[in-house]
């Protein structure tokens, strides 16, 4: 498997027939894209295949997933679905995909209905939503132990974090 960040979601398909027969016969489809649309790269693949009437594919590779694994016989409809997903949104959409086991639907809704925003780690959003709604006295201030209260939220199960990069955590809470 192939991990490069920043690019195009891309699958390696390879036809089936030619690789059981020793040749290695396969293109790479962009895989944000519509699932017709790769499905007819694939049937083009198939009709220049090394083997006649070659009907069966498998993914053998892919690339700019962000970590998101692909299995080589997923469903062109799933892997278009996480591409786009993952196109739109990078490393946080395949963090939410990998949180919740590629379910789509449950990324989907949780990155619209349950997303907190970014913030430098769980503590500062700790302290930013306590300070938006308490007035915490001064001299009281630097005695609040905000890395407790974020480890607190998390394993109390109100709270998880997907971090993208050093110093990058986007804050969600659970349903």
């Amino acid at each position: 498997m192939t991990n490069v960040s920043d690019s195009t979601p891309r699958i390696y398909v390879a036809c089936l027939a030619a690789y059981n027969n020793g040749y290695l016969h396969g293109t790479w489809i962009d895989a944000d894209q519509d699932a017709d649309q790769i499905r007819d790269e694939i049937a083009a693949m198939l009709a220049r295949s090394p083997v006649e009437d070659a009907e069966e594919y498998t993914i053998h590779d892919y690339e700019g997933f962000e970590g998101v694994s692909i299995t080589e016989y997923a469903g062109i409809d799933r892997v278009a679905r996480m591409a786009a997903f993952i196109a739109e949104h990078g490393a946080l959409g395949a963090g939410l995909l990998e949180q919740f086991s590629g379910d789509m639907d449950q990324a989907k809704s949780t990155l619209e209905d349950c997303y907190h925003g970014q913030f430098a780690s769980l503590a500062d959003y700790m302290e930013e939503l306590t300070t938006e709604s308490v007035t915490i006295p001064e001299a009281l201030r630097y005695y609040v132990d905000w890395q407790a209260m974020a480890r607190d939220a998390e394993m109390g199960g109100d709270l998880f974090t997907i971090e993208t990069a050093h110093g990058e955590v986007h804050v969600f809470s659970h349903r």
